[in-house]
C-alpha cells in the first residue's frame, strides 16, 4: 500500500491547525480529508474509510471524547487507529481519551516532523500487514480487497463494488450474524437512505455467482459467512 492509498481524516474546530495538518500531511504524500466537527467528521469517515484518524480533544457540541465513543460504536471502525489531539496534558483527559478508545495522543502546539514521525511509523506497521491481512480464502475461494478481485476455482469473477464490499465484510468476520440494518450501516453508512431488502437482492446476487454455500440466512436474524 502506497502513502496515497493511505487514508487520513483529521478533525479539528480549528481551521489553521486542520490547514497545517494537511498542508503537511499531503506533502508526505498521503490521502487527507478533514472536518471541523465530530458529526461531520463521521459522516466523511462513513464513505473515506480512512485507516488513521487525528482527532482533536476539545471541540464544541460533540467533543473529542464523545466523537471516538461514537467511532468504536460501529463495526467498521472499531480497530481503526486513532490518535488524539490535545492541548490539555492533565491525566483525566488522557484516561478520558483511553477509555473512550483512543490509541494514542499528542499534545498541541503541534510540531509538524514529530507527528509525521510517529505516523509514518504506524503506517510502516501497517502496510506490512495489509498484505496479507486484506486477503481472504476459503476453500476455493478468494476475496483480495486491495485489488477488488474476486476468484473461485482459479476464475476470477467480476462484482460491482457494493456487492464487492459486502462480500468482503462477510468474508472477514466469518461466524458473525448481522442484521439487514447493521450490513446497510456498515456498507452504504447511516446517512445514505437505503431500504433494508436492498441487503436481500445484492446477497442474491453473490449467491448467483458464488453459489449459496458461503453465506448462510439466519431465519429472522440476518447473514452470517461460512466458517
Amino acid at each position: 500500500m502506497s502513502k496515497n492509498e493511505f487514508n487520513i481524516l483529521a478533525i479539528d474546530d480549528e481551521k489553521d491547525i486542520l490547514l497545517l495538518l494537511k498542508f503537511n500531511l499531503e506533502s508526505e504524500g498521503y490521502h487527507v480529508k478533514t472536518a471541523s466537527s465530530g458529526k461531520e467528521g463521521i459522516k466523511i469517515a462513513e464513505k473515506f474509510n480512512p485507516d488513521l484518524i487525528l482527532l482533536d480533544i476539545m471541540m464544541p457540541d460533540m467533543d473529542g471524547i464523545e466523537t471516538c465513543r461514537r467511532f468504536r460504536e460501529m463495526e467498521k471502525f472499531q480497530s481503526t487507529y486513532i490518535l488524539f489531539l490535545t492541548a490539555r496534558v492533565e491525566e483525566y483527559s488522557e484516561v478520558a481519551a483511553f477509555d473512550a478508545g483512543g490509541d494514542d495522543y499528542i499534545t498541541k502546539p503541534i510540531k509538524p516532523r514529530a507527528l509525521i514521525s510517529r505516523i509514518n511509523s504506524f503506517y510502516k506497521r501497517e502496510s506490512s500487514k495489509k498484505s496479507s491481512k486484506n486477503v481472504v480464502q476459503v476453500d476455493s475461494l478468494l476475496i483480495d480487497r486491495d485489488s477488488y478481485i474476486v476468484k473461485l476455482d482459479d476464475k476470477e469473477i467480476f462484482f460491482p463494488k457494493k456487492e464487492f464490499e459486502l462480500l468482503y465484510f462477510l468474508s472477514k468476520n466469518p461466524k458473525k450474524v448481522y442484521s439487514r440494518e447493521s450490513l446497510l450501516r456498515n456498507i452504504w453508512g447511516s446517512g445514505v437512505h437505503v431500504v433494508p431488502r436492498t441487503v436481500d437482492v445484492h446477497i442474491r446476487k453473490i449467491r448467483e455467482k458464488l453459489g449459496q454455500e458461503y453465506i448462510t440466512t439466519i431465519k429472522g436474524v440476518g447473514y452470517r459467512f461460512k466458517n
